[in-house]
């Protein structure tokens, strides 16, 4: 019974010992089920969605020490309206200037858990060369083994809100609505 006892404490030590010890975890951003998507209202006659097409990035997350960060690139020249005519003109310079800026970023300052899931990651937001501090919320966060590509996958849902004036984009203020909503499907593969 004692070595039972012992062999018993010894497993939940050796377990307890590497969960605290796990390393930080790599996930590649999947650009097949990755799109953030922005909301705004039109008018005020309809809120339009549109989003991107084309995000690479790197996320890292240590859960067991309730530690992580987030590393995005999105192409804004793949901005997805639904309308290619808009598509051209929400590249402009009044919005996107594409032209000039081809790119927004995202790069995380703090992430936040709840136990070990992430609930909030905080960062810097920058789009046309102008960079704002931003916090997504974490609607929703699973990660499992990945039935299709046998590797270990993340998932989340996260939102933000953001002016666009803040981003020199405010043209036709207040009424193409100033406050944008962004909505944020992730998938990431564990490396």
């Amino acid at each position: 019974m004692r070595t039972l006892t012992a062999l018993t404490l010894g497993s939940s030590v050796l377990f307890g010992a590497t969960a605290v010890t796990a390393a930080p975890e790599t996930y590649v951003l999947d650009n097949n089920h990755t799109f953030p998507r922005f909301s705004y209202s039109h008018f005020g006659y309809s809120t339009q969605l549109s989003r991107f097409n084309k995000t690479t990035g790197i996320i890292v997350l240590d859960r067991a020490a309730r530690t992580g960060s987030v590393n995005v690139t999105i192409d804004t020249t793949s901005v997805d309206t639904g309308s290619p005519l808009f598509d051209q003109h929400i590249q402009e310079a009044d919005f996107l200037g594409t032209g000039r800026y081809p790119t927004a970023s995202f790069k995380s300052t703090e992430m936040r858990f709840k136990g070990d899931t992430p609930v909030a990651v905080i960062g810097d937001l920058t789009l046309k060369g102008i960079t704002r501090p931003v916090t997504l919320t974490i609607e929703s966060f699973k990660c499992m083994p990945h039935p299709i590509l046998k590797k270990d996958a993340c998932g989340a849902n996260a939102t933000a809100k953001v002016r666009r004036t803040a981003f020199d984009m405010g043209k036709y203020a207040p009424y193409v609505g100033d406050e944008v909503t962004l909505s944020i499907a992730v998938e990431a593969i564990k490396q």
